[in-house]
């Protein structure tokens, strides 16, 4: 008996995981900045915005995480070029890794890119594209568990991978600023929880 009520005592605090705040809405308490683009805190939102030097940036997560549920809300504001990286390794700007995309219109939106690897893993079909609401906030969910990530836009599913590869690793979170100058992003409500 004592057998069995500690194994659904397992299960109910699995199963009642809280979500993380990652971002504190005050400053980049947590986070580490790569590059020399701009990331800061303004009305309780994080922003990222192109430097003089018009490169690729990152605001990456001091800590490590494999199995995760992302939650997190953004609006572009100009060009919009980012994106949602996990399991990544940074040195310089060079980032290794998987992207969950954030970008404008048609530019694959919670598409899956291997950063220094394969490239495009998947794309969004033509329905997902249409779910991104430009010059608005946007919600999205990187879920990643074991080798499957599955992503949703403002409520409706984007793309489902199954990858060996990312199953097999494990690494920061990281927002990115593209290169070429003209971005600008905010976020709010980085929410994580663990699985």
């Amino acid at each position: 008996m004592k057998k069995i009520q500690a194994f659904l005592f397992c299960i109910l605090t699995v199963a009642g995981v809280q979500a993380q705040d990652l971002f504190n809405k005050k400053d980049l308490t947590g986070w580490d900045v790569y590059g020399t683009e701009k990331w800061y805190v303004e009305n309780g939102e994080l922003i990222c915005e192109s430097g003089p030097d018009k490169q690729y940036g990152y605001l990456a997560t001091q800590k490590e995480y494999k199995n995760f549920e992302l939650t997190v809300e953004f609006k572009q504001e100009s060009n919009g070029n980012s994106g949602i990286f996990f399991h990544s390794s940074i040195e310089g700007t060079r980032v290794t890794g998987w992207q969950a995309e954030v970008a404008p219109a048609g530019k694959h939106t919670g598409g899956i890119y291997e950063s220094y690897g394969r490239g495009w893993l998947i794309q969004p079909d033509a329905q997902a594209e249409k779910l991104l609401k430009e010059g608005q906030w946007n919600k999205m969910v990187v879920r990643v568990e074991n080798d499957q990530v599955t992503t949703h836009l403002n409520g409706h599913p984007v793309i489902i991978l199954k990858d060996d590869k990312i199953g097999a690793s494990s690494g920061k979170i990281a927002l990115q600023i593209h290169d070429g100058g003209g971005v600008k992003v905010r976020w709010r409500k980085v929410h994580l929880k663990a699985l």
